[in-house]
């Protein structure tokens, strides 16, 4: 970014660029000698011309939209706010631009039909920028623009190929019943999506953007695919339909593989072999067309509109014509069988002649010679011939015969079963080629996914969006008024059809009775002809709309990125031609003239269009249950109820159509959504399922609010508190390995870290490590939340975290926290500090308390344990955490093959034979597999070495409170350790014990108090000895690779006579010597640290007997001290319970049974 104006010159003197380079220093601190050396070379403008002075900005892009306006433009006009009214919204003024600016960017915006802008754009390559023509604002009105469209779309094949054959088969009260119900589904939709697209600007993508924007990107990408698909079958079947009408009606002779004298399987193979064959030229000669430009099916939409009305008016004045003079269409009956009409001219056995009696063509079809002794076959012998009107007219009452429906299997005779007919029902049917045959098995549902497609085509207009004047007003206005149409034509045809039109001619789909011709032909006035071929031009351009449309949906799919595999077809030619689009299109279509049946497709296609009007509903209801602010919709007039019955009738119409194309098509719907929810790009688009979750998560927390949950429901809801470095990366990552294992991807957890200072100082910190939680939690495959919290110290800022995470009922109820590393440095006492009032405050909390020691050492999720012990320490009944924990842990892959085993401590009034067989039992009733173990620990007196180790715990207590006292008064103090210590222990080697106190006590100079360097120095003299000190004692190589908190752990467990530490347990003369030298001092030992060192110790032995091999330790964490002042003795305490375990996990119940034992 980068702000103009410009500065007129008042010294002549002065060059260009030593101006630009005084701005340069004024804003971003340059040397004006640079820029001016480097401008040296410049011609200096003359006097009297004005210097163009650049301010350059921080060349961040900003938000491009209508709605903000970021132009440099836009940006001029805001500086004559500077120093006015506005001056005090003058920093923001590029974010939150002027209400002025605001309106006059909003009433330029111009709402482009797709295609629009690419072609623009490749316009604007080869023009220059001075010669842009203006582009044309959309002009179609709601004639145009969208009734005349859904007319188009919605008549079509169905209606004059399979209309008749509907009414006879399932009746006129059946067929009605069908035509209501898909009508009514349809006009339930469109008055959803008429409240969807006045909701707002809806771009050019019709449909498709309405569900994907209304119901997110997974829905919409499934969905708007879904769309796409039955836009492709569509075009198939318009091409098959185009094709029958061709090769059966219009040229049979042009049938490459004949079909005259072939019968049942041969002639129908003949037949589905010449569609796939013509339907394949015809399609390629569609794509070649599409291909080419798009502007000659424009052009020649109108010719196919004008076929489709003429052909409706052509039916209508044909019924009224029945009502004056019936058209003459003989149907030739033998018995009740109906006859093909073909080969013969007169509908009779034999004809009276002024010769005598003579035969016709007719007797010679099923007799051997014309003579009248000729063997004929048996049916035609035994039955008479009888000639019926094809059309007897409205008037005939022919209505009634028609009222009911007659389903057939395949293969059966279409016959008129009021006349008589003598026939043997033993006796297989003979020249079956002669009769009228039903083709396929009917039945009710069959119908229904037949007829569905010819409701279709109510997305024309919304379709055309980009293009009409007014959508908000055309689209509902004219989809509506264009379903009302087209369901009184279709209602009225069923009426009409069944008043006018025999039924066995209706029953006849191929028109065979009638000399072959289209059976709505024959109603039609004044020639058959009028509507065979206005409906096969009709049936061709829909193919041509569905070729169209279909690629650039799936453009309009590939170019918003939701789909990574289509992204190819997003690209085509230059001005935004789908080019792969339409090829794609094209080979999908093609597998569907590979059927070649009409009636096989129509369901396919049915299919796949129900699903998106269940989805157009499913949108405008949950917006309209959900309140969504943004739900404004400028069509008032629907309701929810609607929308839910909409979306009811599109998921019965489905099953109803065929229950297993229902199936596969929700499989891929349900696959791609799946794909999208998993390798597609993250969209947001405001969408209603996001209101939706939003909504559910409500009502579920105001559940949760309601009470804790039950035992058997419980779950660790982990709070997990990490650390980072100063670069804002995370110290412990595996810690989030462990609670991966842990949770498994269940229930809530919250990753949470915590900085020091002011928010406003660290914003860009917390960005910074709230990025890192989430790239970090992303690699472990941790699923749940992160939470940055910045204070003036970190020990609140944990704290805040405590209490404030989480929402409602839906809290964490654990906590799960690295042990300190190093705690025993001078310079981390505040670390541990804040670790034990940590384990305060959750006890407070009521909330549990996880603690892994050496958590470096704990598995990531690569790793895998073949084989190995989780060991539970139950020392104390907490609540159950320690049984449930390694069952959790034992459901990842990492521990799954870890056998777990459970110790227990007996005391000595305790029956460890008794306790173990309570313990078998509660664990068989718990579901829980584990080894069991009672450990039997007897009363002892506390050893010599407990009472040192308590000893120098304290004296080392002692010394970590002097940090913060004066510089005289720790003089005093540490003279006053340092004398005691002396005192205390008989010195066999001083230099040795001077050296490790030194090492152990000597505190860094960048310790957090920043004391000077002759502090440290005065501190470090005052511990070592006056006279000459002996060399200190050389650390082994073991010692010298161990860290540092291991070699003060070493220190610390040596003996300080300067021998190593005998095993536990083993008296010598020696000791008991030391404990009677020793006595004096001990009795000043506070004896509660010395009872606590004891357990531990003993404990610690224990544990390392038995679990040092173990992959995992679990043992319960005690409480911290009620006294502040023994806050570094817990952290000791807890540092020898644990001493030479590797994987430690300790755990603090939260206070509630977590397990039970019931179901």
């Amino acid at each position: 970014m980068s702000l103009r104006f410009t500065v007129s010159k008042s010294d002549g003197d002065r060059r260009p660029s030593d101006i630009q380079g005084e701005v340069n220093q004024l804003f971003e601190g340059d040397e004006p000698s640079a820029c001016g050396a480097a401008a040296a070379g410049e011609d200096a403008p003359a006097d009297d011309e004005d210097v163009v002075v650049v301010l350059k900005g921080d060349s961040n892009p900003k938000e491009s939209s209508p709605f903000i306006n970021s132009s440099e433009a836009a940006a001029e006009k805001s500086q004559q706010y500077d120093g006015k009214n506005m001056a005090l919204f003058e920093e923001e003024m590029d974010t939150r631009p002027m209400v002025s600016s605001l309106l006059s960017t909003l009433a330029n915006y111009s709402n482009l039909p797709q295609g629009c802008k690419e072609h623009e754009e490749a316009e604007n390559n080869e023009a220059e920028p001075a010669r842009k023509k203006p582009v044309k604002a959309p002009q179609l009105g709601t004639l145009m623009g969208v009734y005349m469209p859904c007319i188009q779309n919605i008549f079509g094949v169905i209606l004059f190929l399979r209309m008749t054959w509907l009414v006879g088969i399932g009746g006129v009260i059946g067929t009605f019943i069908i035509v209501f119900m898909c009508c009514a589904t349809t006009m339930l939709t469109a008055i959803s999506m008429s409240a969807i697209a006045t909701n707002g600007v809806v771009p050019a993508g019709g449909s498709y953007y309405m569900i994907s924007r209304s119901l997110g990107p997974e829905f919409g990408g499934a969905v708007g695919i879904c769309f796409y698909l039955g836009t492709t079958y569509a075009g198939a079947m318009y091409i098959l339909g185009a094709i029958e009408l061709l090769l059966i009606y219009i040229a049979p002779k042009a049938a490459i593989f004949p079909i005259e004298g072939l019968e049942g399987a041969e002639a129908e193979a003949a037949l589905l072999n010449n569609m796939r064959v013509y339907g394949t030229i015809l399609l390629t000669s569609m794509a070649t067309v599409v291909f080419v430009g798009v502007k000659y099916v424009n052009k020649l939409a109108l010719v196919f509109l004008a076929c489709v009305i003429l052909s409706i008016l052509a039916v209508y004045a044909g019924v009224i014509k029945t009502g004056i003079e019936p058209p003459i269409f003989p149907v030739c009956i033998l018995g009740n069988r109906t006859l093909v009409w073909k080969n013969f001219d007169v509908c009779a056995k034999t004809l009276e002649t002024a010769n005598g009696t003579v035969t016709t063509q007719l007797w010679n079809i099923f007799c051997d010679s014309p003579f009248l002794n000729a063997t004929c076959d048996k049916y035609f012998a035994a039955n008479n011939v009888t000639q019926i009107q094809g059309i007897p007219g409205i008037t005939s009452g022919v209505l009634a015969d028609n009222l009911f429906g007659t389903y057939y299997e395949k293969g059966d005779l279409v016959d008129k079963s009021v006349l008589e007919s003598v026939q043997d029902h033993d006796e297989p049917v003979t020249n079956a080629n002669r009769y009228v045959l039903a083709d396929i098995t009917s039945f009710f549902t069959l119908l229904v996914g037949i007829y569905f497609p010819s409701v279709t085509g109510i997305m024309a207009g919304s379709n055309r969006s980009g293009d009409l004047r007014d959508a908000q007003k055309s689209i509902p206005i004219g989809t509506i008024a264009a379903i009302t149409t087209t369901s009184t034509v279709y209602m009225s045809s069923v009426f009409l059809f069944g008043a006018c039109i025999e039924g066995v001619v209706l029953r006849d789909k191929f028109g065979e009775g009638v000399h072959g011709n289209l059976v709505i032909g024959t109603l039609a006035w004044p020639s058959p002809w009028v509507i065979v071929i206005g409906s096969f031009f009709s049936t061709c351009g829909a193919g041509l709309q569905s070729l169209t449309g279909a690629p650039r949906l799936l453009q309009a799919i590939a170019k918003d990125g939701i789909v990574p595999a289509l992204r190819i077809f997003g690209h085509g030619k230059a001005n935004g031609e789908p080019t792969w689009s339409l090829l794609l299109t094209a080979c999908i279509c093609e597998s569907g003239i590979l059927i070649a049946s009409l009636d096989a497709v129509a369901p396919i296609l049915s299919m796949f269009f129900l699903m998106c009007y269940m989805f157009v509903n499913l949108a405008c209801a949950l917006q309209t249950l959900l309140r969504t602010p943004n739900w404004r919709p400028r069509f008032k007039f629907y309701h929810w109820t609607l929308s839910f019955l909409g979306m009811s009738l599109c998921l019965t119409l489905m099953f109803i159509c065929s229950w297993y194309y229902a199936i596969v098509a929700m499989g891929i719907a349900g696959s791609i959504y799946k794909y999208i929810e998993f390798a597609g790009a993250e969209k947001e688009w405001g969408d209603g399922i996001r209101g939706l979750s939003l909504s559910a998560a409500r009502y579920a927390l105001m559940r949760l609010e309601e009470g804790p949950p039950h035992t058997k429901n419980w779950r660790p809801q982990l709070l997990v508190l990490v650390s980072t470095d100063a670069e804002q990366n995370v110290e412990q990552p595996r810690l989030l390995s462990l609670t991966n294992q842990l949770k498994a991807g269940k229930g809530l957890t919250i990753v949470g870290t915590a900085l020091e200072g002011t928010y406003l100082a660290n914003h860009e910190q917390a960005q910074r490590a709230d990025q890192a939680l989430r790239k970090l939690m992303e690699t472990e495959k941790v699923k749940g939340f992160c939470q940055v919290t910045v204070s003036s110290n970190l020990r609140d800022a944990t704290s805040h975290l405590l209490q404030a995470s989480g929402l409602g009922g839906l809290k964490h109820n654990a906590v799960l926290v690295s042990w300190p590393r190093n705690w025993k440095h001078g310079d981390e006492h505040q670390t541990w500090r804040n670790f034990v009032e940590l384990v305060r405050e959750t006890t407070i909390a009521r909330l549990a308390l996880l603690v892994p020691k050496n958590i470096s050492a704990f598995p990531s999720n690569g790793e895998r344990f073949s084989e190995g012990h989780i060991d539970v320490w139950w020392i104390v009944h907490d609540g159950g955490m320690l049984m449930l924990l390694p069952f959790l842990l034992r459901q990842h892959k990492v521990w799954r093959k870890c056998k777990m085993r459970i110790f227990t401590v007996a005391q000595m009034d305790d029956n460890s034979i008794q306790m173990k067989k309570d313990l078998t039992t509660f664990l068989y009733h718990l579901r829980i597999d584990a080894m069991i173990e009672v450990v039997e620990m007897h009363d002892s007196d506390i050893s010599a070495y407990t009472y040192e180790k308590t000893l120098v715990m304290e004296q080392r207590s002692q010394m970590l409170k002097q940090i913060n006292l004066t510089k005289t008064e720790r003089e005093r103090e540490i003279q006053s350790i340092t004398d005691s210590s002396r005192g205390s222990i008989r010195r066999k080697n001083p230099a040795a014990v001077t050296t490790q106190l030194s090492v152990t006590e000597e505190p860094p100079a960048t310790s957090k108090e920043e004391k000077p360097e002759e502090e440290v120095q005065l501190i470090h003299d005052n511990t070592t000895p006056a006279s000459p000190a002996t060399p200190a004692t050389p650390l082994t190589p073991a010692e010298e690779t161990q860290s540092p908190g291991e070699q003060i752990q070493r220190t610390w467990t040596e003996k300080c006579d300067g021998k190593a530490a005998k095993p536990l347990g083993v008296t010598t003369e020696e000791d008991i010597k030391d404990i009677f030298n020793m006595k004096p001092e001990w009795e000043n030992l506070n004896q509660s640290n010395v009872r606590r060192m004891h357990t531990a110790l003993r404990l610690n032995e224990v544990i390392h007997k038995k679990s040092s091999e173990a992959k995992l330790v679990l043992l319960n964490m005690p409480g911290p001290p009620k006294n502040r002042t023994s806050d570094e003795n817990y952290m000791e305490f807890l540092e020898v319970l644990t001493e030479g375990l590797n994987r430690v996990l300790l755990v603090r119940g939260g206070g509630r049974e977590v397990i039970t034992i019931y179901s």
